[in-house]
């Protein structure tokens, strides 16, 4: 009999989007199961409030609890270090493994590899975030020399309000980038209800398609060595070893 593998995922309060599409993207495995802990989360903004809300010590709490599962590896399921800068979540990360043993990782880390792996430069950015956040992502990316000037965004700022984004308007935002000739695609937010729409895009449009509550999710798979052939109906992204 195989092990079991649990995987903990850290998710903001107000997300309602990420829980039921993890769920749905490794249901296919019988050996692994999902488990979750929350952090409040309402908004998406650069103001002090909204910086507020990513304290390491809130989220390392929230790790402790899914450490009492005995989960195999910690992710966040968030995107805050695309405007916080990268070394936000690499001391996250580092500080989770520091309070619980356990080793973490982050969608935006996950992202990152992904990008790596691929040999992306020119990544199109399709998000529910406003100017500034948006800007502000734009240049974090510049960091590592992935240009993701070609992007849209809808300038929301109500965290809650992201999963109510449709596929039609989605469709289109994958659209409209693709055609500025982008080597690949970030969903990049993970209360946008956009992974089960990966595949498709994939299709029609001939790229690969990186949504972030799938980047984790392969991340941590990958680190826990768990084959995930039956997840390729999700993206090009889980054929990648």
């Amino acid at each position: 009999m195989s092990k079991r593998i649990r995987l903990g995922i850290l998710t903001p309060s107000s997300n309602t989007s990420l829980e039921p599409l993890t769920q749905e993207i490794i249901a296919p495995l019988a050996n692994v199961t999902v488990h979750f802990s929350r952090f409040t989360v309402l908004k998406i903004s650069l103001d002090d409030a909204g910086l507020q809300q990513f304290q390491n010590d809130k989220i390392v709490a929230a790790a402790q609890l899914l450490a009492d599962a005995e989960v195999d590896m910690i992710g966040w399921s968030g995107t805050s270090s695309g405007w916080l800068g990268f070394e936000a979540d690499e001391k996250l990360c580092a500080e989770i493994t520091a309070a619980t043993g356990i080793p973490a990782t982050t969608s935006v880390l996950a992202l990152n590899k992904a990008i790596s792996e691929f040999g992306v430069k020119e990544l199109g950015l399709v998000t529910p975030y406003t100017d500034d956040v948006q800007d502000a992502v734009v240049r974090t990316y510049a960091t590592i020399g992935t240009d993701c000037s070609n992007e849209r965004h809808l300038s929301l700022t109500k965290n809650s309000l992201f999963a109510d984004v449709d596929e039609p308007t989605l469709d289109k935002m994958v659209e409209e980038v693709v055609a500025k000739k982008v080597q690949a695609v970030s969903t990049f937010c993970t209360n946008l209800r956009a992974a089960q729409r990966v595949a498709y895009w994939e299709k029609e449009h001939g790229v690969p398609v990186f949504d972030t509550v799938a980047t984790v999710i392969w991340d941590m798979l990958r680190h826990c060595q768990v084959d995930m052939k039956p997840l390729e109906s999700w993206g090009v992204l889980f054929t990648k070893k």
